[in-house]
């Protein structure tokens, strides 16, 4: 991996995590047209641990509210969406990390996120903030987030579209899917290293450069920080279909790949 190629990575990771047009695809995406299609998982652990801390460094705010009232509703909220994506973590981890060989059913998986996103913005819009917010609600939003670990179904996207499903408005739906990001990520990590540290201690190494590592790291930090900012006011003030549009398009170009010109993905079937 060269430095221009962590560094494009990286960005992609920062900016893929929280728009919702899923990281995990477009890291998928990348990396097969670079010709990267081994020894990434190192990398893939670091970029997403960069995004994590950029959630961290916007919502500092309301973690340190989280730790000075552990029991608060937010808490509670939290912890019952993140349930979910554990159970399926913990069981279909093997079977799910399959899906990611190749890119075999990333077209049909964006287009999916597309037509999720365009109907949820055809439904009425709710008006419940943190008050108003169900242990059902958090619920569905977490059984949302365990559905996206499909590799190009968007974690965002799908918590977001959950979320404003369930009546949540745009701003405390943006909120509570990133801040919900946060133990999805580091549970992944987690569930990770294992893997990582078993090809170190097969090859010796850790897949990748450490100076690659450094800069994807500091680019998928940067550009997460900015996605999620901009991402909290395109929900204020924008719409989901443009992201719609670009996910159903980029899954229909991978099909015609797939299908007719087997360039950089693997074959449908």
């Amino acid at each position: 991996m060269s430095f221009l190629q962590a560094f494009i990575l990286g960005a992609v990771q920062g900016l893929t995590e929280f728009l919702p047009v899923s990281s995990s695809g477009h890291l998928v995406l990348f990396q097969n047209i670079f010709g990267l299609k081994e020894n990434v998982l190192t990398f893939d652990i670091a970029v997403h641990f960069a995004t994590m801390l950029a959630v961290i460094a916007v919502f500092w705010k309301d973690l340190l509210g989280i730790l000075k009232h552990p029991l608060a509703k937010l808490t509670w909220l939290l912890v019952i969406g993140t349930i979910p994506a554990v159970l399926i973590g913990l069981t279909l981890k093997k079977t799910v990390e399959g899906l990611f060989e190749g890119g075999r059913t990333l077209g049909i998986e964006f287009i999916a996120t597309g037509l999720i996103l365009w109907f949820v913005e055809s439904v009425r819009k709710g008006d419940k903030k943190l008050d108003g917010t169900s242990p059902l609600d958090a619920l569905w939003v977490g059984i949302a987030q365990a559905v996206a670990i499909l590799p190009a179904v968007s974690r965002s996207g799908l918590t977001i579209a959950g979320a404003l499903f369930r009546g949540l408005t745009r701003e405390f739906a943006a909120k509570f899917s990133f801040l919900l990001s946060i133990p999805a990520i580091l549970g992944a990590t987690v569930l990770d290293v294992p893997d990582a540290l078993d090809l170190l201690k097969s090859t010796g190494t850790i897949g990748v450069p450490a100076v690659s590592l450094v800069i994807g790291m500091a680019t998928a930090l940067v550009s997460g920080f900015i996605a999620i900012k901009w991402m909290m006011a395109v929900l204020t003030r924008g719409s989901l279909r443009g992201f719609a549009v670009y996910v159903m398009v980029l899954g229909v170009l991978i099909l015609i790949d797939q299908l007719f010109v087997g360039r950089w993905f693997a074959a449908l079937l």
